[in-house]
């Protein structure tokens, strides 16, 4: 049973934006990012069978978008080029906010994006386990491991 398409504009509007960024913390690439958000919502518009809750379809969501980055990284091209040079990035309100998000984006890949998903997306412990397919416990330790991380790497850049 596919989505109509009145249920997937909303869920493309719902969601496009949260894959995006997910795939970009991932990927560190804008047009890799958008091809991950392409494939993800094709995905969720082909998808049969119907979400139990609209909690069940954003962790379905997330795990595919985490998949697809993961399958993107894992490439045979992507490993024999490289990962191409990013044009820019998210914009921020303040420099601040975007000296922050570009030391996150400093974080091997998977403290990046739980500390992406929790922070940036307000996702609980449980949920960034259930979409990057590990243990809540570890996700406690990679968040944990993150913020020491991001500590040294802001108490480094200070004046």
């Amino acid at each position: 049973m596919r989505l109509t398409d009145a249920a997937f504009e909303a869920a493309v509007e719902q969601y496009s934006d949260t894959v995006f960024r997910l795939a970009y913390s991932y990927l560190k690439n804008r047009a890799d990012a958008e091809d991950v958000m392409q494939e993800t919502l094709l995905k969720l518009y082909l998808a049969r069978k119907p979400f139990q809750s609209p909690e069940h379809e954003r962790h379905w969501v997330l795990r595919v978008a985490v998949n697809e980055s993961k399958r993107l990284l894992r490439s045979p091209w992507r490993r024999r080029t490289g990962p191409l040079e990013e044009a820019g990035e998210p914009a921020f309100e303040t420099p601040e906010q975007s000296e922050l998000f570009r030391h996150v984006m400093s974080l091997p890949p998977k403290y990046r994006a739980a500390v992406y998903l929790h922070y940036y997306e307000d996702c609980s412990v449980r949920e960034i386990a259930a979409a990057m397919g590990a243990n809540p416990s570890t996700v406690q330790t990679w968040l944990m491991r993150a913020r020491g991380k991001l500590k040294l790497i802001l108490q480094e850049a200070e004046p």
